[in-house]
């Protein structure tokens, strides 16, 4: 069995978190799966901009899917569940059998590619973090002994009602050897018509200064000035800017607590957000920070975070997690 590392840098409130994940790549599993009496599906096809995709029957929300090695190529979608209505879900894992199908995030070339579908009983893990709200970011597991080389799948509710569903492409099919990058930044949302261009642009300069080599951003809404600059390193090739229209479908709290802020869910559902960048550069970064567009990991005994990161992991060669103390400083 064959072990990988990934490191991941997390700035959450007070600290910023850097955390080494291992896994196995294999695992045996029970085979729970019901093969479809459909022979095939006529998906519908989900849009580049529509991150967040209603679960039917449910107030559920589901947004993307990633096969997970770690638990033997289990399909984890990334969900934001309704903790006081829980109900049984029903995974629908479907193989596109165009090997040459465009492979990019959400796209279905051909319906009819999509021949091979089977349904089984969902795994809800629902998040402990939930600060109060109602809604809360959760992992829904889907398995299939039977159709192991799934490339799509959606959720739902009924598991006899397989039609008209919306399928997500199911990223991370391949273990990497290598990354494309070795410091990637995630911020979690941009909201509320956030239109400080200038203070964006300095903190996406100096990223560069200390050696990050891609920023995602989650965003919600930024004002006119804002959108100018996001395009502009999106043209760079820097930035990635994932839209996450959250409030069309919630109402999102602008605070971290539920009796303080009140709202569906916690801070425009950062914790999703976060835990959606983990998975999306997982196999594309070394290593990942998580925090704000006006937090800044700045080290002052070293040039870069890289000759950071070189001490750090020499000096603690089996740590899992590093917390980085966050000083605010006065306007």
């Amino acid at each position: 069995m064959m072990q990988r590392k990934l490191t991941l840098l997390v700035g959450i409130s007070a600290f910023t978190v850097i955390l080494i994940l291992r896994w196995q790549r294999e695992i045996t599993l029970v085979n729970t799966d019901t093969p479809s009496a459909e022979p095939a599906l006529q998906p519908r096809q989900r849009a580049p901009t529509d991150t967040i995709t209603p679960i039917p029957g449910s107030r559920h929300l589901m947004v993307s899917a990633f096969k997970d090695h770690r638990r033997g190529r289990v399909i984890r979608v990334i969900s934001i569940i309704c903790r006081q209505e829980l109900q049984p879900l029903y995974c629908v894992l479907c193989a596109n059998d165009d090997a040459n199908a465009n492979a990019d995030y959400n796209a279905i070339t051909d319906a009819k590619a999509l021949s091979r579908c089977t349904t089984s009983p969902a795994e809800v893990d629902v998040h402990s973090d939930n600060f109060g709200f109602p809604f809360v970011t959760s992992d829904v597991f889907c398995t299939s002994e039977s159709l192991k080389q799934a490339t799509h799948v959606s959720i739902t509710t009924d598991q006899t009602v397989i039609h008209n569903l919306t399928f997500l492409l199911i990223q991370n099919q391949k273990v990497k050897e290598s990354f494309r990058y070795n410091f990637t930044i995630c911020i979690s949302n941009l909201f509320g018509e956030y239109n400080n261009a200038l203070q964006f642009a300095q903190t996406m300069e100096v990223y560069k200064l200390i050696g990050v080599q891609r920023v995602v951003i989650y965003n919600t809404s930024s004002g006119p000035d804002v959108e100018k600059v996001l395009r502009y390193y999106s043209r760079e090739g820097m930035l990635e800017v994932v839209p996450w229209p959250i409030d069309k479908f919630l109402t999102p709290s602008t605070g971290w607590k539920y009796d303080l802020h009140h709202g569906d869910i916690h801070y425009y559902g950062q914790l999703t957000t976060l835990n959606e960048c983990i998975y999306r550069y997982m196999y594309q970064s070394k290593y990942l920070l998580l925090n704000d567009f006006d937090e800044i990991i700045m080290p002052y005994k070293h040039a870069s975070l890289e000759k950071l990161m070189d001490t750090l992991q020499q000096q603690h060669p089996n740590a899992g997690v590093f917390r980085i103390e966050n000083h605010i400083f006065p306007k």
